[in-house]
């Protein structure tokens, strides 16, 4: 039976959950910032374009941790939570958006 240290499981699963959080902010942002969304009020859309922006700086130091050190810290798990619902949320959005505008055609 193969044995992996905690830096290779920490690699597997914590590297790519981090490049997709990246990947998704980065996504919600550039709606957010770009788009009014009439299914959102205006003050609706900047606090989660303010959520989203929190949690790219988040993200970002979380990945320069992890970077710094080799891959040898881990996060809390109680702080992906809140990204995966904020994630959620972004995609919820995002489908309403893209229906709203399928609508207009």
């Amino acid at each position: 039976m193969a044995r992996y240290s905690q830096a290779d499981v920490l690699q597997a699963v914590l590297k790519p959950l981090l490049k997709d959080f990246t990947y998704w902010f980065n996504q919600s942002r550039s709606l957010l910032e770009r788009h009014d969304l009439p299914h959102l009020t205006t003050d609706q859309q900047a606090d989660l374009l303010a959520r989203v922006q929190q949690a790219q700086q988040d993200v970002a130091a979380a990945t320069a941790l992890f970077q710094a050190t080799g891959c040898q810290v881990g996060i809390d798990p109680a702080a992906l939570g809140p990204w995966h619902q904020l994630v959620a949320e972004c995609w919820r959005t995002s489908m309403a958006y893209h229906a709203a505008c399928a609508d207009e055609v």
